[in-house]
């Protein structure tokens, strides 16, 4: 694993996120959805499939995916990359954002793997406290999104 901050987007992983979308979800398109997006990249083994696949690279396309969209809606832009400008919608279901908080609740619970822990949650906790407050943060975002009933 290679990343240079807390966030999922900050890490080899998240880059392998955002590339995907450049290259599947971005082409032809001026709106995203999210719930696209998940079946997506479900079909390019993005995720498992069920939550009891449990794998570190699932976790942090969860975590990238909910940053990206939550950036999303704090800024209306996408990260520094010029492919990007021409979106001008992104959109989720409540299924969609349920997914997700489905992948970060379990993160922050450590539901374990079939080796009795969590890979990203064992790897998070050598680095700090940070990564804590910042999954805290995903998590209350994503609740709020749903109660608002988008």
């Amino acid at each position: 694993m290679g990343a240079w901050g807390i966030s999922a987007l900050q890490s080899d992983e998240g880059l392998d996120v955002l590339n995907f979308l450049e290259e599947t979800c971005l082409p032809g398109h001026t709106a995203l959805k999210l719930e696209e997006i998940i079946n997506s990249m479900k079909g390019e083994d993005f995720f498992g499939e069920t939550f009891e696949e449990i794998d570190f690279f699932y976790d942090q396309s969860a975590l990238a995916l909910t940053e990206l969209y939550l950036d999303w809606l704090d800024t209306g832009k996408f990260p520094n990359r010029e492919s990007w400008d021409h979106i001008r919608e992104f959109t989720a279901s409540g299924e969609a954002l349920g997914f997700l908080l489905r992948y970060l609740h379990d993160i922050r619970d450590e539901v374990p793997d079939e080796d009795g822990e969590r890979e990203i949650v064992e790897l998070w906790k050598d680095s700090g406290d940070e990564w804590s407050a910042h999954l805290d943060t995903l998590i209350q975002k994503l609740e709020k999104q749903i109660e608002g009933g988008i």
